[in-house]
């Protein structure tokens, strides 16, 4: 998830319950390209590049890319192979405009044979490749849509079961799983399909996936607030202390791997962090206030908690 799953926030995932395979937030092929080979800027001093770094602890990861240019996703492919990433994920599901502008994120499921380009792209690198798409894009086209990205045999298929019209603003219709297990079973069994949408926590996970018939769930807006849902906590479970301390944790740690970025990236992490207990919305205005890691970490400590 964009400003969400960047290299502060996976290490936090890493430090408190690190999930079975961990994804980086998605780059721009094209971008990577222009920036590292026709802009020749620095790898220290490429947003993009800072946006890969990762550490061992959060092995096996798999970069996110989203590209409409095979020509770009090849780059891309073998960049983050050398880098040592363990596998490859083509974003075909984000709905946001400014994405699908470039024919990118969901504009891909109405463009299956670029589709089709661009994960062969892809594979050209060597290392497993992974789509992450929706059920349809106006409609539910899981008859016509899956068969297209199961005929290139990726390593998995992870299935947000909503369409791009729907977004987020319905439930996840996770009795669709079962059609596209349906799908996959008959034309491509060895395709993982790895299902998203609504999962709390780790308990809710492995229902659905029982449930549907799920290789695998990937948590989404789960993490919110919450890194140690991989380890089966809830986001009641954690004491506020806890919660305030990891906080402190990211934000010094997002200020040393993002130092280009605004550090009020990170409002939406204080919102998710500091919720819940009497006196939360206090204590969250005060840090919405703060413009680095040393304040925040000093109206923290000002409540007492920690």
């Amino acid at each position: 998830m964009a400003d969400v799953t960047d290299p502060a926030f996976r290490q936090v995932l890493a430090a408190y319950g690190k999930p079975d395979v961990t994804w980086t937030e998605f780059v721009s092929a094209d971008g990577l390209y222009h920036t590292r080979e026709i802009g020749k800027l620095p790898d220290a001093e490429n947003p993009l590049m800072r946006d890969l770094q990762f550490t061992k602890g959060e092995h096996p990861i798999v970069a996110q890319f989203f590209s409409a240019k095979p020509e770009m996703m090849a780059y891309a492919a073998k960049l983050v192979a050398e880098l040592g990433f363990d596998g490859i994920d083509i974003n075909m599901g984000c709905p946001d405009r400014s994405i699908e502008k470039q024919g990118c994120g969901a504009a891909m499921i109405k463009n299956p044979a670029t589709a089709a380009e661009i994960i062969r792209a892809a594979q050209s690198a060597g290392i497993p490749v992974s789509v992450k798409t929706r059920v349809g894009y106006n409609t539910e086209i899981l008859e016509s849509w899956l068969p297209v990205i199961l005929a290139e045999k990726p390593a998995a298929v992870t299935l947000h079961l909503r369409t791009r019209k729907e977004m987020s603003l319905v439930p996840a219709r996770w009795e669709l799983m079962q059609k596209a297990v349906e799908i996959r079973n008959r034309l491509a069994p060895e395709v993982l399909l790895i299902g998203n949408g609504d999962v709390k926590d780790l308990a809710d996970a492995r229902m659905k996936a029982q449930t549907y018939g799920a290789d695998g769930v990937m948590i989404g807006r789960g993490i919110f607030g919450n890194p140690w849902v991989f380890a089966g906590r809830t986001a009641t479970d954690t004491p506020i202390a806890e919660k305030l301390t990891a906080l402190i944790t990211l934000a010094h740690a997002f200020e040393a791997l993002r130092p280009k970025k605004s550090f009020h990236i990170l409002k939406k992490h204080i919102k998710a962090f500091v919720t819940g207990f009497d006196g939360a919305a206090d204590i969250r205005a005060r840090l919405m206030e703060t413009e680095n890691a040393d304040e925040l970490e000093a109206a923290v400590r000002t409540t007492g908690i920690v």
